[in-house]
């Protein structure tokens, strides 16, 4: 055989080679994104159990995380109205699944959202529409709200849970579970001991103004929290997503007029 024909056979064989290993790599991959998909949706539940004080992965088991979460009812929220948002106005926006349904994904495109003129959480957009997550009493009224938040950190988005006590304006818990801050420091803000200094803060003032601010390391006024030391633009970023979210931009209409009882579907705090 010349040495042409033995090059172009090794080619040819080459090619095969990566061919048939690109298929099955991308069998492999279609096979296993439901089961991604599934992993990833019970990991943020648990996240969402940890924002409510209703999980502890240090002592407890994932199995009852299935259990434990059932316990809360997923609605999503138009933030264009400050209301739940209705079974038309979800069907109009091609919305057919509730917990698929990605806020961040959402601010990003032009048609689930709308331009924001200061957008100092940095996430690109006003989304149409938020989720929230409710646990009620009993007797079905409002126990606590876990309010889902993300925004620019110094390395990339920083994506928290915040929840709040039944008055809609008293912190329980907060739990930043996905970021890419630099370890050691701005990575501190999933320490449990720093997030710890959240609970029983206030969001709002009486006249509806912003109270809650994460300040700079030792600069905190009362009812604010201090930032982390070395951590000085992981904490600003932290700060301007907590400032948009709970704005008027975000979450604030949807929560005055859940304490008025005008959110809609005859709901009330």
């Amino acid at each position: 055989m010349s040495a042409k024909n033995s090059n172009a056979s090794t080619i040819v064989t080459a090619l095969v080679l990566c061919l048939v290993c690109s298929v099955m790599v991308s069998a492999v991959a279609v096979g296993l994104k439901s089961k991604q998909q599934e992993n990833a949706r019970l990991d943020l539940n648990k996240n969402i159990l940890v924002a409510a004080d209703k999980y502890n992965p240090e002592t407890e088991s994932s199995s009852v995380i299935a259990e434990r979460f059932d316990d809360f009812e997923v609605r999503l929220v138009n933030l264009q109205t400050g209301k739940f948002a209705t079974e038309q106005e979800l069907s109009a926006a091609g919305i057919t699944d509730v917990n698929s349904y990605n806020v961040a994904s959402a601010a990003r495109t032009p048609n689930m959202s709308t331009s924001l003129d200061n957008d100092i959480a940095k996430i690109g957009g006003k989304p149409n529409f938020a989720k929230v997550y409710i646990e009620r009493d009993a007797a079905g009224e409002l126990n606590q709200i876990v309010l889902p938040i993300h925004g620019a950190g110094l390395w990339g988005p920083i994506f928290g849970l915040l929840t709040l006590d039944k008055d809609l304006n008293t912190i329980k818990g907060v739990n930043f579970y996905q970021h890419k801050e630099t370890p050691g420091l701005g990575s501190r803000i999933e320490e449990p001991q720093w997030q710890a200094t959240w609970v029983d803060k206030e969001l709002y003032n009486e006249d509806g103004s912003m109270k809650m601010a994460v300040t700079k390391a030792g600069t905190a006024r009362e009812g604010q929290v201090d930032g982390i030391s070395g951590a000085t633009l992981t904490i600003r970023g932290v700060n301007n997503l907590l400032q948009f979210w709970m704005g008027d931009n975000g979450f604030k209409p949807f929560l005055d007029n859940l304490k008025a009882g005008t959110a809609g579907n005859g709901e009330g705090a």
